[in-house]
């Protein structure tokens, strides 16, 4: 048997890691996806009062599911680093089914045929930005920082919009959004990249790609969110 040197194995090592990164991704999402999907099936076969709440209350119902979920993101990337790497996977995927359930809300409120067309957009911008995170020269840390900042801003606002209930502004913090998170997906994929060239295979770097995966979903849920609010037909 032909022996493989360290040279000739870590280029392997670092792919393995990145598409890991992207796998685990792609699982979540699909998770997310079914089980919405599948919740808002049952609300509208069983229990149109339900649908008919949800319409009426659907702003509230999303940003109270928003705040929720990044305190479960904060919850999440603390318990992280004290599990391994399976740990931190079933952490992962479980926080992928809770968002299902809040996303059920957008299949109830949105035409499905408006969905299927904000999640293509999503991902053809996310593919764009994945591409450029891999390929541009440009160190895109300081970037990275200020979107960080900017995200920080745009959350404040949206729990003061919360209070103020002011339609443009809602309008304006959505576009935004997307801007934010389309940089932040480059900013994140080169992250990915840098982090690869050190992969070893260990436990270690497993949990960080579960990270990675993390990061690389909210981007793209975000994009999605943002220009389904701004663009989506209702039902």
């Amino acid at each position: 048997m032909r022996s493989i040197t360290l040279a000739q194995a870590q280029p392997e090592i670092q792919r393995r890691f990145i598409a890991g990164v992207y796998l685990r991704m792609m699982f979540a999402l699909a998770i997310t996806g079914a089980v919405a999907f599948g919740i808002s099936q049952y609300v509208q076969l069983n229990y149109d009062a339900f649908r008919n709440f949800f319409a009426v209350n659907f702003k509230q119902i999303i940003w109270t599911a928003i705040i929720g979920e990044l305190a479960v993101v904060f919850i999440l990337s603390g318990c992280i680093s004290k599990l391994n790497s399976a740990g931190a996977f079933i952490l992962f995927i479980l926080y992928s089914v809770l968002n299902g359930v809040s996303f059920s809300v957008y299949f109830l409120v949105f035409d499905i045929t408006s969905i299927y067309k904000i999640f293509l957009i999503t991902s053809l911008m996310f593919l764009g930005m994945t591409i450029y995170g891999f390929t541009t020269q440009s160190d895109l840390r300081s970037a990275g920082r200020y979107l960080t900042m900017a995200l920080i801003g745009v959350i404040v606002a949206s729990l003061l919009n919360i209070l103020f209930k002011s339609n443009k502004l809602d309008w304006i913090l959505s576009i935004i959004s997307v801007g934010i998170f389309v940089g932040l997906t480059a900013y994140d994929t080169q992250r990915i990249l840098n982090v690869a060239q050190y992969a070893d295979g260990t436990d270690g770097y497993k949990k960080v790609a579960v990270i990675g995966a993390l990061e690389l979903y909210l981007d793209f849920i975000n994009i999605f969110i943002n220009l389904l609010r701004l663009f989506g037909k209702r039902k």
